[in-house]
This record gives structure tokens, C-alpha cells and sequence, in this order.
């Protein structure tokens, strides 16, 4: 593929985020694949709903970015990978014949539902076997190659064995999903994606525990 015109980044794009957040993780991801400066705004969760943060993202969620490059302030995972290729990504090594949003099931409510976590349990195994016929003959999900499409995926799955502990499918995934457990095993050696987890590690350790909002402890405790 041809490179296309475009802005250069020469000054570090913010990314502000949180570190228990999975979706900025894709964001940083794409920053590191496409080697492009930037540096991390740490949050702790309470100050994601707060001025001046929700001066940048109205919203109250993470991640967003300030690009003094180009002056652009976004938030929303999707919105800003896609931003982040169709600017920068000028031999379209990310790109993508789909940037539809990546989507994962986590447990957050306040009532213990336990036909609820049956439910997501359920279709979390549902769409990784899904996914593993669709990779059955390829090692990406499109354009054979890694693009943003499987990146985004990372965050979420890494997550699944906290979400679903306890369930006997877990034990036998290699054996159940081999297709889907061989494409975790290509983008989880990307050095990228190392670089981001370890980010994402340390951040974790640097906080210590008061990063985690305390109903989540509960949450925790009552869906395994």
C-alpha cells in the first residue's frame, strides 16, 4: 500500500485514562503500534467525574486525547483509533475494512442477579466460539493482517478468566476454542501490546489499592 498524506505527530499526544479501564488500553495500544509519541495522564477513579476532566470528556469515561499536533481533543476507544489511523497510520498498516466498536460483558450491578451471570457467562463463551469458526481458516480477522479490529479485542479478553472463574470451561479453552486461543497467543506477543499491559501493571501497583472503587470488591466476591 501507497502512504497517504497527513500530519506528522512531533509533539506527545495526551491519553488520559484510569487504570482499571480496559478500553484505554486499546488506545494505547494503537499509540504504541503506530509509534507514535505519547504519554499517560493517570487518573484515580474518582477524578473521572470531575473538573477538570470532564472539561476534556463531558461524559465522565475513559480514554480521551489531546493532540496538540493537530489540536484535537476526542474521547470514545472507538472514535479515537479511528482517528488515530486515518491520521497517522500513513502506509495503513492498521486500517481495517470495519472499525465497528468492539464489544465485552463485564459485571457491574449493584444486585446480584444470578440468572444474569449465567446469562453473560453464557454468551461470553457464545461469541469466543463464534470467534474461534471465524478464525478457523485465518489468523486475523480481516485482511489477514493485525489491524485495529483485533487489537480491540485485547483488553476485554483479557478479563475473561477474572469474569468467568469458576466455570468448567475454562479449564479445557485450549482444547475447546484452539483457533481463538492461538490468535489471543499472536496479538498478546505483539511488543506493543506487552509494553501497554506492563504500563498498565505498573500503574495498577504504583496506586495500590485505593484505585479500586469499593463496590467492585463486592462485585468481585459475589459473581464467582
Amino acid at each position: 500500500m501507497g502512504e497517504t498524506e497527513g500530519p506528522t505527530a512531533t509533539k506527545p499526544i495526551v491519553l488520559h485514562t484510569y487504570p482499571l479501564g480496559p478500553n484505554p488500553l486499546k488506545t494505547a495500544i494503537v499509540l504504541e503500534e503506530l509509534g507514535l509519541p505519547y504519554e499517560y495522564r493517570w487518573m484515580e477513579f474518582d477524578q473521572v467525574h470531575q473538573e477538570p476532566y470532564i472539561n476534556i470528556n463531558p461524559n465522565g469515561r475513559v480514554p480521551a486525547i489531546e493532540d496538540p499536533n493537530t489540536n484535537m481533543v476526542l474521547w470514545e476507544s472507538a472514535a479515537i483509533n479511528e482517528y488515530l489511523v486515518q491520521t497517522y497510520d500513513k502506509t495503513q498498516k492498521l486500517w481495517a475494512l470495519s472499525m465497528d466498536k468492539a464489544h465485552g460483558f463485564f459485571f457491574r450491578h449493584y444486585e446480584y442477579l444470578p440468572s444474569a451471570v449465567s446469562r453473560y457467562r453464557g454468551e461470553i463463551r457464545r461469541i469466543i466460539g463464534v470467534m474461534n469458526k471465524v478464525l478457523a481458516d485465518k489468523e486475523y480477522l480481516v485482511a489477514n493482517r493485525c489491524t485495529i479490529a483485533d487489537l480491540g479485542f485485547i483488553p476485554w479478553d483479557e478479563q475473561v478468566h477474572n469474569i468467568c472463574e469458576g466455570q468448567e470451561w475454562l479449564q479445557t479453552i485450549e482444547q475447546d476454542y484452539p483457533h481463538w486461543c492461538a490468535w489471543r497467543r499472536r496479538l498478546l506477543a505483539r511488543p506493543a501490546v506487552q509494553k501497554v499491559l506492563a504500563d498498565r501493571a505498573k500503574a495498577l501497583a504504583d496506586a495500590g489499592p485505593s484505585t479500586i472503587p469499593k463496590n467492585w470488591e463486592r462485585e468481585m466476591k459475589i459473581i464467582k
